[in-house]
């Protein structure tokens, strides 16, 4: 059984994935309007992998006979300046994911909730990888904020589409 004090944590991540979720939606929809579709692409991508973030904290609290509670969210930020504001966005949004996350895993450790703390360490490992991607995109996109196409080169070139994560936990509904 998870320690309460994590489920609830946890029970409130679910809404910051499904938020990060409807985030990154937002900006691949501004950029997709930009016509700067591979960069549009990747943010779909990232997307759907909060959204499966969001699924896997749900089928762990399934899992632990736990109870689940979706939250309401708050409307994502749609209107950006220029090309690099979403993405600066972006890497907050991860910075602030990667302590919740390490927030999580130090409840876990608190309570001496071992089956928590293990479910949490995929995580960790995610969200280095995470913030380096859009650490490194907003460098790109500093430089290059006055020529679109080599943001676009750069996605292109960088971002391949990831194969699954066979250590990834379960996400409900998949």
């Amino acid at each position: 059984m998870a320690a309460e004090a994590f489920v609830e944590q946890l029970n409130v991540q679910i809404g910051n994935e499904f938020a990060a979720h409807q985030q990154y939606v937002a900006c691949a929809v501004y950029f997709d309007q930009q016509t700067m579709q591979q960069t549009a692409q990747l943010f779909f991508d990232q997307a759907a992998e909060e959204r499966s973030h969001a699924m896997m904290m749900v089928r762990y609290l399934l899992d632990a006979d736990a109870e689940v509670r979706i939250p309401a969210l708050p409307a994502p930020v749609c209107a950006f300046a220029d090309v690099v504001a979403p993405i600066a966005l972006a890497l907050e949004q991860e910075k602030r994911v990667t302590a919740q996350i390490n927030e999580l895993t130090a409840i876990a450790r608190r309570e001496s909730d071992f089956a928590s703390d293990q479910f949490m360490q995929w995580f960790i490992k995610e969200q280095v990888e995470e913030v380096s991607t859009m650490s490194d995109l907003l460098a790109v996109a500093r430089r290059s904020a006055h020529d679109v196409e080599q943001i676009e080169d750069y996605v292109l070139r960088e971002h391949v589409a990831e194969g699954v994560d066979p250590t990834a936990p379960r996400i409900a509904g998949a």
